[in-house]
């Protein structure tokens, strides 16, 4: 078999579901992987200097890393009723209000694209870990902040309320289905290499489904505090058809994403 690839995912749920197969050897005639379990903004970083073969990034970095990457059309996240959601403390009810903090989980995540096309004018933005901010939020250090990942079921456990579902708002702006994760593959691999790592995701994703419980102790390893049905509720959401193939449709999406961050000048950075 082929060298081995580098491989950067994230420690979320849904990426351990769907790589574990592949990462911990359990599916024949794919090529191996040193793999990096990291924080998504770590990895928006590491691939805009081009840092390892195949990796896990937000849409918004992937703008940034186009003659560097090629996108593959499988392993990421793209749905319905699974996008970001800005939550605010009891008593908050206009995010124009002054000069607002605002919390977001990176600079470079699909988070703060969303965000940017939501209320282009707010500017104090605060980039930490995604699993700082509702804390954050509910210690008075930021006035709200843009939530991720399991998060979206959990920020009423510290007193916060839902301001907006950007996924929602999206999709009723768009009619499409919200791009949030992207798999990308550096270009130099070659045709071949790609195109048999964006086969091994697909072998690995159907070894999970087939069977979800042999995924579960490499999920719990990576996935801190979360109990197992959290993990799950996790899974179902951003784990789906379009994690297997994005289709026409999702990269229709993808597309009008793009299009709509180049207009607003998202992507021109000094």
């Amino acid at each position: 078999m082929t060298k081995k690839l580098t491989l950067g995912i994230s420690t979320c749920p849904n990426d351990t579901f769907v790589f574990d197969a592949w990462i911990n050897g359990r599916i024949k005639d794919v090529p191996s992987v040193i793999c990096s379990l990291k924080d998504i903004s770590e990895l928006n970083r590491i691939a805009m200097n081009a840092g390892m073969d195949v990796m896990k990034v937000s849409f918004f970095a992937y703008g940034f890393i186009k003659e560097k990457y090629r996108l593959l059309n499988a392993g990421g996240a793209l749905g319905r009723g699974c996008g970001p959601v800005v939550v605010v403390r009891p008593g908050i009810s206009d995010l124009k209000a002054g000069d607002i903090r605002i919390a977001l989980p990176g600079e470079l995540t699909t988070a703060n694209l969303l965000f940017s096309l939501y209320q282009p004018e707010i500017k104090n933005k605060i980039y930490m870990k995604f699993d700082e901010i509702m804390p954050a939020v509910a210690n008075n250090e930021v006035d709200a902040g843009v939530v991720i990942h399991e998060g979206r079921f959990t920020f009423d456990n510290y007193g916060l309320l839902l301001f907006e579902d950007l996924g929602a708002w999206w999709e009723k702006k768009t009619s499409f289905p919200v791009p949030l994760g992207a798999i990308v593959a550096r270009k130099t691999m070659g045709e071949d290499l790609i195109a048999l790592a964006e086969s091994s995701i697909r072998k690995s994703l159907k070894m999970a489904w087939d069977e979800p419980e042999a995924q579960l102790p490499f999920m719990r390893k990576h996935a801190g505090e979360m109990d197992d049905n959290v993990l799950r509720s996790h899974v179902d959401l951003y784990v789906n058809n379009f994690t297997f193939d994005f289709g026409e449709e999702g990269r229709k999406a993808i597309d009008l994403l793009s299009e709509m961050a180049e207009e607003r000048g998202l992507f021109d950075k000094s």
